[in-house]
């Protein structure tokens, strides 16, 4: 995929009428950077993890979080304890190593290529309040699944399956209400052409629409999204502020009076993005509406839970032998926590490759089916020009090996959709 980044220089045949060959070559060397970022981020994370591996740091690490929650009062017959200290350092570690690539990533090939809108300070806050929100939630449900397998009996694997279901439902019902808020500003989508267009293509199709929220996504990126959440009667639908041309702040001149922060943001914006019009972000909402009205969201839901039910299964036929503990420096103890690490993050790695693979598969296959429903919806024209546009804005890179396409590609290549949706469009 590199040598395709490095050789494909000029704006090939079947793109001339697409793409203009500033925004090709553009996309070829933000692409190009990713790819490289990419790789030496990966490979720093594999020989981190083979050190660890190698040197004893788990072990290391638990007995640490013995002597820490020894010094507390918690003897080692708190194991739930000595594993909750151990999964606060474990997570502190990752985030503290994981920082510099982070930075990096935005501040140097974001900012050079003119995605990024925050300021260090707006990074440093968003960093540590997501640090302390993801142990709010980590630590009790993990304290909770613990206790469930140690409590649990022969059929413990049932329960911590039944536990995670339900969390996981929770967790997705509160997310863009409680959650999500606490990073960006969610405001609804003010009365207008675009919002009652929304509303009736809802209708149309049955999509049981309580609200429309705008996201302030430009605070922190010019990348565009949209998708919806809720469950039975309860759906919402979610527009970034990036992927609409008449709310995005980056299609705005900064105005005077304004807090220092925003000023500073708004300040680096390098050019402007078009967003897309009224009739494209219908358009680009018909295709994720298809995935609802098609069942997609339910079926990845389901194999998402027949996954988790088998690995647990797997994990009550192997958590008893005493060699996969010894293999990782555990001789004398098998903790309950340190046995989920193994299987679920190195026993399952080979299967979890696969699995991905057929996922991403299915992903594309679900991809062209939500396009073929927005085309029925009769969006194709529009949903046609808002893929070109979308592209545009994100500087996606639109020829890709097709080895490489095929195994990281969870939609399919732009030309790909945009020939199924050509004959519609046409028409």
């Amino acid at each position: 995929q590199r040598r395709v980044y490095r050789t494909t220089t000029h704006v090939p045949q079947e793109l001339g009428q697409i793409m203009d060959s500033e925004t090709f070559e553009k996309s070829r060397l933000y692409q190009l950077d990713k790819s490289t970022f990419s790789f030496w981020s990966g490979l720093y994370s594999e020989v981190e993890g083979t050190m660890i591996l190698l040197c004893g740091g788990i072990p290391f690490l638990w007995n640490l979080s013995g002597q820490i929650s020894g010094r507390a009062g918690f003897g080692p017959e708190y194991e739930i304890v000595q594993s909750l200290v151990f999964l606060l350092l474990a997570t502190l570690f990752s985030a503290v190593t994981g920082l510099p690539w982070s930075l990096y990533n935005t501040f140097v090939i974001e900012e050079k290529h003119g995605f990024n809108q925050q300021t260090l300070g707006f990074f440093f806050k968003d960093a540590i309040k997501k640090f302390i929100v993801t142990q709010c939630i980590l630590l009790p449900v993990t304290s909770l699944l613990l206790y469930i397998i140690k409590i649990g009996g022969d059929y413990f694997f049932i329960y911590a399956w039944l536990f995670t279901l339900v969390v996981s439902l929770v967790l997705v019902t509160i997310y863009a209400d409680y959650i999500a808020p606490l990073f960006d500003k969610f405001i609804p989508l003010p009365e207008g052409e675009l919002k009652e267009q929304i509303e009736t293509m809802a209708k149309s199709i049955d999509f049981p629409l309580t609200k429309v929220y705008v996201v302030e996504g430009s605070k922190r990126s010019s990348h565009s999204n949209a998708y919806f959440y809720g469950f039975f009667k309860n759906k919402r639908i979610v527009l970034f502020d990036t992927l609409l041309e008449d709310y995005s702040a980056l299609n705005k001149e900064p105005t005077e009076g304004e807090d220092g922060e925003n000023e500073e943001a708004k300040s680096k914006t390098k050019n402007k993005k078009q967003g897309c019009k009224n009739e494209e972000v219908l358009a680009v909402l018909g295709h994720e509406l298809g995935h609802w009205k098609l069942g997609h969201t339910i079926k990845n839901i389901i194999i998402s839970q027949m996954n988790s039910f088998l690995c647990f299964f797997l994990f009550a036929v192997l958590i008893g032998r005493k060699e996969l503990f010894a293999a990782f420096g555990f001789y004398d103890t098998q903790p309950t926590l340190i046995g989920l690490m193994i299987i679920f993050q190195f026993i399952f790695s080979p299967y979890n490759e696969v699995l991905s693979f057929c996922l991403t598969v299915l992903s594309r296959r679900f991809e062209f089916q939500a396009d073929a429903f927005a085309k029925e919806l009769g969006k194709a024209k529009d949903l046609y020009s808002a893929l070109i546009k979308l592209n545009k804005d994100n500087l996606g890179f639109p020829v890709s090996d097709w080895i490489f396409s095929m195994w990281h590609y969870s939609h399919p290549p732009l030309l790909e959709r945009l020939q199924a949706l050509k004959d519609a469009k046409q028409e």
